[in-house]
């Protein structure tokens, strides 16, 4: 107690007095087995301090955020396979104290010997809100409807991380993404780290330009940590118990000329082949925005599919999880364009908020398609990787089962 109130001064002090709101946040990144990475916005320049520990001693350790508006906060020296929680104050507006503390939980990446996984999976949640009626009625924000409808679902899910196939705001802008996606899935990122694959949007409108080269760092990268490659945010990947999560980055075939190349010599399909080869016998998952299967409104990415396709399956990659086109769909296991019960399963996870689209360019390869908002749950015991799909509603509406 002494501890916390010396904190409690210093603080203070150094804060000038004010108190300050949250509006962002915390939100976790960058999981490894024995780092996190924690942040938060605030209305005002303030410090803030972190507690936490292993479940439930949440209070085990302390960490300081200079002050500022945007607070980082680093974990290191944590143990794999472990639930923390945490607790992050700030100061309130009346000068006399802190704000009741936000709290919430994480638990650290598995290390090889664990073969049990759990992750949550959704689609663009980037939808413009519902534009006003000209009788000056209510109108109805269905994408709003399903945001809340979504994140109140997958709160209920326990999970190890979240998985964001692309396009966190229809228009890409860093300030849209409280509303868009910070805002109704608080209570998700509070408890889960989070991976998103970029999607066009986040190299935001005028990505065919070659003037939008800052958009993509002045929205997005300033305000989010995934794992380290040489390439991060663009392309990386992550390993947890028996599993590597591989996210990719297929923008370049969206028209936006700052993504990176994916041609058969470009350094992220060179990349690709290292990180798949560098696997072994591990659980071998790809995420991506723009699908390389599909029978939705956009249909396939024919560039996607030529240059990455028969990578995956010489790789013997077991599943790909794409957005790109607003609908759930699921192939059978692709081989060399024939079903195949050894080839790849392609997962489209297109639509957490935007408008579901049909399916208007049928394939043969489709085993299941929903014109429906959805999210994804998904489970890897050893051997078996067991992925349900969920709309809105609640309805199940798929489940697919792998073997490795």
């Amino acid at each position: 107690m002494r501890k916390l109130t010396f904190l409690f001064a210093f603080l203070f002090i150094c804060s000038g007095g004010y108190g300050a709101q949250i509006l962002r946040g915390p939100y976790i990144e960058d999981p490894t087995q024995t780092t996190m990475i924690l942040r938060w916005e605030t209305d005002e320049p303030t410090p803030a301090w972190l507690e936490y520990g292993p479940t439930p001693r949440c209070n085990q350790i302390m960490t300081v955020t200079p002050e500022g508006t945007s607070h980082k906060a680093v974990l290191y020296g944590l143990v794999p396979n472990q639930d923390f929680c945490y607790r992050v104050h700030v100061y309130n507006h009346a000068k006399d104290g802190t704000q009741n503390p936000v709290e919430g939980s994480f638990r650290t990446l598995f290390s090889p010997e664990r073969k049990i996984v759990n992750f949550l999976a959704m689609g663009a949640t980037g939808a413009e809100p519902a534009a006003p009626a000209d009788d000056f009625l209510p109108v109805t924000d269905d994408a709003a409807i399903a945001r809340a409808n979504v994140a109140a679902l997958m709160s209920e899910e326990k999970a190890d991380f979240l998985i964001h196939t692309g396009n966190l705001t229809a228009s890409g802008l860093n300030e849209d993404t409280n509303r868009e996606f910070f805002d109704p899935f608080k209570d998700v990122l509070l408890k889960t780290p989070l991976f998103v694959a970029l999607g066009p949007n986040e190299y935001g409108p005028n990505r065919e330009s070659r003037d939008s080269k800052s958009f993509l760092r002045a929205n997005y990268s300033r305000f989010h940590n995934m794992s380290w490659s040489t390439a991060t945010p663009k392309y990386y990947s992550f390993d947890t118990a028996n599993a590597r999560f591989i996210f990719l980055d297929t923008n370049v075939a969206e028209g936006a000329v700052w993504a990176p190349e994916i041609g058969e010599k470009s350094a992220q399909t060179k990349w690709l082949k290292t990180t798949l080869a560098g696997a072994g016998e591990k659980w071998k998952i790809v995420v991506m925005n723009a699908p390389a299967y599909s029978s939705g409104v956009k249909g396939t990415n024919n560039e996607v599919f030529h240059n990455w396709v028969k990578i995956f399956e010489d790789y013997r990659v077991k599943l790909v999880l794409q957005g790109g086109d607003a609908d759930y769909e699921r192939t059978f296991p692709m081989y060399r364009g024939e079903v195949a019960p050894h080839g790849v399963t392609y997962v489209t996870l297109g639509t957490a908020a935007p408008k579901p689209g049909k399916r208007e360019n049928p394939h043969p390869s489709t085993a299941r398609f929903v014109s429906a908002r959805h999210y994804a749950s998904g489970k890897i015991v050893d051997r078996k990787l067991t992925l349900k799909v969920h709309s809105d509603k609640g309805k199940l509406l798929d489940t697919l089962e792998l073997y490795l």
